[in-house]
């Protein structure tokens, strides 16, 4: 009876990490409000989770490899419950910030856990009944996170506000490491490894950590964004500029490194090879355009309902559903159009979203700060049927023309791109958006802060669609590529080691 819980429990893990994504957005103004939190601040509440996440995504699954999925993925949900405690227990934005960033990090560790246990666990029909209810469940989490965060805001159960939104997740948390240890069976990547000294010193390259690439990673990528959220509201100063070259030198050094260990036969964070193949390079790079504009657009456009049209948080939520409806006719109903036209499918859902972001701007001027919102309705359906035509096939579509050799570490590569985009987009377009505000805003600065952010939003998705039409031109079917589940790509990383075999970490179909 408890292997029938397995799935179950690790769902959980599936659905809380994708609700945090989204859940916060529309407690932004409450908690903002309430904390006295700055501009910067509340960016590094949805960038600090994104980065943090993304930078530990190849870390988090080859810890798994190594020393137990189960085990990893039980250390992850205790520390992921442990920080929503602390994000809700916040009386500062700094603690806030800190249980935010711990929230990243402990996702990254529980959520490159799942798809592979359901991998190794199970084959055939169980196995994609399982991806089925992964797909499902990540497809609920996205569509109900604003409306949750909306209601347990205004609902201010016990006086706890926003606070809310984090504090849900301890006892869910709680009650999943009650049942894991008996529900979840225990899987590593040397499981049913053939013997020999070949097969010993593969696992152990494929088990590897590159704890220092890691490092060098994260410490460029922080670099990054600082200067990109902070620099504004300090004027630009020469520190932030030095970041930038910092951030630059840092990444540089962090390639040179991968080689150096990569000559030298040891684990690496990054399978360089897999950039000499035009359809990884490609797509990675229109993936990174592309989910830059999704976390920021959550977050001003949440920004705007409230600040500047004065909704409260649920009916902000309310507001949030008709993208969410959008977004899952395509996710669901758009398969037999993405078999059909693989790429160009893409491109056509990318185009779709810029085209109602351009309608959501038209909407946004109708308005003014008391117009009816109903003119939003149209234009955040169609953004949100462009979003789930490109963001749940994408990894899928990608992959299709990468070697299988290396489709499980592209994948694993992918959905850290995609989280580290999330936070570049929202130190990007803050920098614009917060721009576009005074010190004293009113609601009558808010249409025009959100709509020079989406002046850069639209032209990015046109970018993104134009670097997808230059993918190779194979169908998403096509090809025999170890793929991952079919949305798995919008933030779930699946991908173990470069040595190990795909079909160890995500269903070859």
């Amino acid at each position: 009876p408890w292997a029938r819980l397995e799935v179950p429990v690790l769902l959980t893990g599936t659905f809380v990490v994708l609700l945090d994504v989204f859940i916060v957005n529309v407690a932004i103004p409450s908690l903002r409000a309430d904390l006295g939190a700055s501009a910067a601040a509340i960016q590094w509440v949805v960038a600090g989770f994104a980065l943090t996440f993304g930078c530990g995504l190849l870390v988090g699954a080859r810890l798994g490899d190594r020393f137990g999925r189960r085990r990893i993925f039980m250390i992850g949900m205790a520390l992921f419950t442990l920080a929503s405690a602390v994000c809700g227990l916040a009386d500062t934005s700094g603690q806030l910030i800190a249980g935010r960033i711990a929230q990243g990090a402990a996702a990254a560790l529980l959520n490159p856990q799942i798809l592979a246990i359901i991998s190794a666990s199970r084959v055939g029909a169980a196995r994609a009944r399982a991806v089925t209810a992964y797909a499902v469940t990540m497809g609920m989490a996205a569509a109900s996170g604003q409306l949750i965060g909306g209601a347990l805001t205004h609902a201010d159960v016990a006086g706890l506000g926003w606070r809310g939104c984090f504090l849900i997740n301890v006892p869910v948390g709680v009650a999943a490491l009650a049942l894991a240890p008996r529900a979840i069976r225990e899987s590593r990547a040397t499981d049913g490894a053939p013997a020999g000294a070949d097969a010993a010193a593969g696992a152990r390259r494929a088990g590897g950590v590159d704890v220092l690439g890691a490092v060098l990673a994260s410490a460029a990528l922080f670099a990054l964004v600082l200067p990109l959220v902070q620099g504004r509201e300090a004027g630009w100063p020469l520190w932030a500029w030095v970041l930038l070259g910092v951030a630059a030198v840092g990444l540089g050094e962090f390639v040179a490194y991968q080689r150096w260990r990569a000559r030298r036969g040891r684990a690496v964070l990054v399978d360089l090879a897999m950039f000499r193949e035009r359809a990884f390079s490609v797509g990675l790079a229109a993936a990174a355009l592309f989910f830059t504009t999704i976390a920021s657009l959550f977050l001003f456009l949440a920004l705007y309902l409230q600040s500047g049209l004065g909704l409260n948080a649920m009916d902000a939520g309310l507001v949030f559903t008709q993208m969410c409806a959008g977004y899952l006719l395509t996710a669901f109903g758009g398969r037999p159009l993405v078999r059909r036209l693989g790429r160009t499918a893409l491109a056509l859902g990318a185009v779709e979203m810029a085209a109602g972001l351009g309608l959501l701007a038209l909407a946004v001027d109708h308005i003014g700060t008391d117009g009816a919102i109903g003119w939003l309705s149209g234009p955040l359906v169609v953004i949100g049927a462009g979003m789930g035509m490109v963001m749940v096939p994408l990894t899928e579509v990608v992959l299709a023309g990468v070697t299988p050799r290396l489709a499980g570490t592209a994948s694993g590569m992918l959905a850290t791109v995609q989280q580290v985009g999330n936070a570049l987009g929202v130190a990007i377009v803050g920098t614009i958006f917060f721009g576009a505000l005074p010190d004293a805003a009113d609601p009558a600065d808010y249409p025009r802060a959100l709509n020079l952010a989406i002046a850069y939003l639209a032209p990015a998705c046109v970018a993104s669609a134009v670097l997808l039409l230059l993918l190779p031109g194979r169908r998403a079917g096509a090809g025999s590529t170890a793929r991952t589940a079919d949305t798995a790509g919008s933030s779930a990383p699946v991908a173990t080691s470069a040595a190990e075999p795909a079909g160890t970490a995500a269903p070859a179909r």
